[in-house]
């Protein structure tokens, strides 16, 4: 990422400077991480036996929002349409 200065008449803000959101990224993984590694530490009362895998949740939403972006991007092709497609034809 490359530090962009502020629009005109606008102060730079905490998110501006690229190593702040660089800690901001960071934090959340660390976050992350914690949550996965406290799934170990306390008793499921799942419905089916595959919620009491360690991590359960974590891996299949990881996943889930894969899939999620694989299957727009090969939606994207079907439903694409030409840049001008909408302009007038006159």
């Amino acid at each position: 990422m490359t530090h962009r200065p502020p629009p005109k008449g606008e102060k730079p803000r905490w998110l501006d400077r690229t190593e702040n959101v660089s800690k901001v990224v960071w934090i959340l993984v660390a976050i992350c991480a914690a949550l996965f590694v406290a799934d170990a530490f306390y008793h499921k009362h799942a419905h089916y036996a595959v919620e009491e895998w360690f991590g359960f949740y974590g891996i299949y939403g990881f996943v889930v929002c894969v899939g999620l972006v694989l299957g727009a991007k090969w939606l994207r092709t079907i439903l694409m349409r030409p840049e001008d497609y909408y302009d007038d034809d006159e």
